[in-house]
């Protein structure tokens, strides 16, 4: 199969990630994958330069993941709000561009969890907010040589973007070369009629994959069809990184934003190992 990269997210095993929380970097390099992705809740908390160091000395290629609470919402009616979020996700661009990330990812058109039966003239006001932030980023992520991943959330977490069409829209909207596409298989187990056509949905737009099953657990212990999206992955010439993402329910305040209340695994490291090699065999690396 084409150049894909497997990685892993630090959310499989703790929250926030930070300085600390280097030596993961080597755990996940020792598993097998060559991809790392972080996700950045507290930029004050990372030594930028320390996990830079890290990612020489294990040549994992990184992805910036972002978190977008209450209060890192680009649909807020508050402009303080709106611009308070377009100045965290400056910092993620500027992590991206100190670890040699290409791609910043995530729900960054939205809080989390906004989940509202709305009047279509709102719907639109908020959408027109999101973009119109969007483009902001956009212009610091050019500078800074950096791609979005635009993440669709199922109907459960966002009331704006759930499907690739959505996020595609979105991006054609954007109108600047850093507008991407993110899919992750959790989501689009609860969105899309066929994981395979939400990616040719993505297209060319699509700048990062994020996997685990349709009950988060570990990949190829559920339902969903993984030939559909690895032939669609092939089918459009897809050659990023497709990363597990997943949970512990050892940290509490994550496990309860994302609903994981029970294990999925004896343990994250099982979770790792066993997810690595299903998707090493799925795409016969």
């Amino acid at each position: 199969m084409q150049n894909i990269t497997l990685g892993a997210s630090t959310w499989l095993w703790t929250s926030p990630f930070n300085t600390h929380s280097i030596p993961l970097l080597f755990k996940i390099r020792d598993m097998g994958f060559g991809a790392v992705e972080i996700p950045v809740e507290y930029p004050e908390q990372i030594d930028a330069q320390a996990v830079r160091r890290a990612l020489e000395e294990t040549g994992l290629a990184a992805i910036v993941c972002g978190a977008f609470g209450p209060s890192r919402d680009l649909t807020h009616a508050d402009a303080s709000v709106r611009a308070a979020s377009i100045a965290y996700m400056r910092q993620c661009l500027e992590l991206c561009a100190e670890w040699d990330a290409p791609v910043f990812a995530g729900p960054m058109y939205s809080a989390v969890g906004k989940a509202r039966q709305l009047p279509e003239a709102q719907r639109k006001a908020e959408w027109d907010l999101a973009v119109k932030g969007l483009r902001e980023v956009c212009s610091i992520a050019g500078q800074e040589g950096v791609r979005l991943a635009i993440e669709p959330l199922n109907r459960f977490e966002s009331d704006l973007v759930n499907t690739a069409a959505d996020a595609r829209r979105m991006a054609e909207e954007l109108q600047h070369p850093s507008a991407g596409v993110g899919l992750d298989s959790f989501h689009m187990s609860i969105e899309e009629a066929d994981p395979g056509e939400a990616v040719r949905t993505a297209g060319s737009w699509l700048t990062h994959v994020q996997v685990s099953e349709n009950h988060r657990g570990i990949p190829g212990t559920g339902q969903t069809p993984w030939h559909s999206l690895r032939d669609a992955l092939q089918e459009t010439g897809y050659s990023g990184v497709v990363s597990i993402e997943s949970f512990t329910p050892d940290v509490q305040e994550l496990a309860g934003a994302v609903c994981i209340w029970k294990q999925r695994a004896p343990d994250q490291d099982t979770f790792a190992r066993e997810g690595i090699r299903f998707l090493q065999q799925l795409f016969k690396q």
